[in-house]
């Protein structure tokens, strides 16, 4: 039986060395039957408790695989969301703080692409010309879309299958919410910038003329991530001249010509699988998410390693850093008290058809 939740409030004020040992006493007292997933740019604090770690598709993967009752996601919230999809009957999903979005995934909303598609067939035939992906940072009821419309969902590691597997169906894709990993995308496929014009959700017809409609090869949403959007080519440029040899790498969710600036450009675990692989004494810049670099920083620096964050300027997902280590504990307490706190769940129609996008993806990857 469920007894009254354990209040927040006499979390907050909690030492950081008091809140670590409360957060491994809880996690002991559960054993198997809660597994912590945490996401790579997760903050060290918390992503030091993680059982399993990884990147939006390891993740995803791994939320279908686990059989523990407990999944406490240390994340954020379309991330347990799809763990919810995914998981067994009887499992739940939780997410430690609420707080934890995802401004990306907040650029496209059901609305929005729903008009999107009915304008669209103001020119064509959508759901037989166009194909809807829907990157991974989005909600559930979008995926749901992409699933009801025969789309499919994609991450930074698998975009470029999940876009032949598209045009294999279809000639045509719509892309959202991130408009750069859809163009890097599109030009590893040799799709010209004239046949991947900007959708603006808040324009009539996106902004388009119904010709660039149907000349296009992939609409992209006018989305981004607030973290790689800050990085510029022109810090590239300097990092360069000061350090010759060195190597860059970037997520394609930074822009074009950061991305075209670069050595190497892959996801976050690639990006982690890179630098790995270097030689010892290698230099990289690294555009991605700033706690992911610091931990590669302080990981290979005995290797002699440099890895160096590019902006100059902090820059993180401050959404995913509200799940501090208070808001860890005091999930875990309630669990070992009886009482699950910020379940997410997703409704059982939705969730069926978002699930059919993903099973798509896992099938495709």
């Amino acid at each position: 039986m469920e007894t009254a939740t354990i209040a927040f409030d006499q979390f907050r004020p909690l030492a950081e060395d008091a809140c670590q040992a409360r957060i491994l006493d809880a996690r002991a007292k559960l054993g198997a039957q809660a597994v912590i997933l945490g996401h790579h740019y997760q903050r060290a604090d918390v992503y030091r408790h993680a059982d399993l770690t990884g990147d939006s598709l390891k993740l995803s993967k791994l939320a279908a695989q686990t059989d523990a009752r407990y999944i406490v996601f240390c994340g954020v919230h379309f991330m347990a969301e799809v763990a919810d999809i995914l998981s067994k009957p009887g499992q739940a999903s939780i997410l430690p703080d609420l707080g934890a979005g995802c401004s990306m995934a907040d650029m496209a909303n059901l609305s929005k692409v729903e008009r999107a598609w009915r304008e669209i067939a103001r020119v064509l035939d959508p759901d037989e010309h166009v194909t809807p992906v829907t990157y991974i940072n989005s909600a559930a009821d979008l995926k749901a879309f992409c699933g009801e419309h025969g789309g499919i969902v994609c991450t930074s590691s698998n975009a470029r299958e999940i876009l032949q597997w598209s045009f294999a169906r279809r000639e045509k894709v719509l892309f959202f919410p991130d408009q750069h990993l859809g163009r890097w995308t599109g030009y590893l496929l040799d799709i010209p910038p004239a046949e991947m014009p900007v959708w603006d959700p808040d324009e009539e017809l996106g902004g388009l003329t119904p010709q660039q409609v149907k000349m296009a090869k992939v609409l992209l949403w006018k989305g981004h991530c607030s973290v790689h959007q800050m990085f510029q080519p022109q810090q590239i440029l300097r990092w360069r001249a000061e350090n010759p040899g060195g190597m860059v790498i970037s997520h394609p969710e930074c822009r074009f010509d950061v991305c075209k600036l670069s050595d190497y450009v892959g996801s976050t675990d690639y990006i982690i699988r890179t630098v790995a692989a270097s030689a010892p004494g290698t230099r990289w810049l690294v555009g991605t998410e700033l706690n992911l670099v610091n931990r590669l920083a302080e990981q290979y620096k005995s290797q002699g390693k440099m890895v160096q964050f590019m902006a100059g300027t902090v820059c993180m997902c401050s959404t995913m850093a509200r799940i501090d280590p208070q808001h860890l504990a005091w999930a875990l307490e309630n669990l070992v008290a009886g009482r699950v706190v910020n379940r997410i769940s997703v409704q059982a129609p939705e969730a069926a058809l978002a699930r059919i996008a993903l099973d798509r993806m896992l099938a495709v990857s």
